[in-house]
């Protein structure tokens, strides 16, 4: 993919850092309103789709590219398995809340959904990257054969 043209690749530009900063919003507010890790990562996805797309994926190295999605998404695979074993850990229950719950409607008053949130979001966010990475990848090597 070579990209678009130079006015989406401006508006693009323009408009891919508040389409990422809804994202981390949608994560960060998943246990008081309607959202979370899932929805908020498959937007942040969306805005790095969106980058490439516009900017074609020859200019943004597609290898380095899936690399880091990959190390992304065990990241936040990692983080949610540490918070799911926490419990464990101190010799109880699994999935065990050990963070203070907080004044009810404010950001830090979920205890552990918040960094649970933020597990689930990097992974689906690093996960359904990749996905599209990968599916440029084998389309530019289908193109040109």
């Amino acid at each position: 993919m070579r990209g678009m043209t130079l006015i989406v690749k401006t508006i693009t530009r323009l408009i891919v850092g508040l389409i990422f900063l809804y994202g981390i919003y949608i994560v960060f507010h998943g246990h008081l309103t309607p959202g979370g890790g899932f929805a908020g990562g498959i937007i942040i996805a969306g805005a790095f789709i969106l980058l490439v797309l516009a900017e074609g994926s020859e200019e943004l190295s597609t290898e380095v590219k899936k690399w880091r999605a990959s190390l992304f998404e065990s990241l936040g695979i990692f983080i949610f398995w540490f918070l799911a074993m926490l419990g464990v850990f101190a010799g109880t229950f699994f999935f065990l809340n050990l963070l203070p719950k907080g004044k009810p409607l404010e950001l830090l008053s979920a205890g552990i959904i918040l960094p649970c949130n933020i597990g689930i979001g990097i992974e689906v966010g690093a996960a359904l990257f990749a996905i599209f990475i990968t599916l440029a990848v084998l389309k530019g090597k289908g193109d040109k054969e």
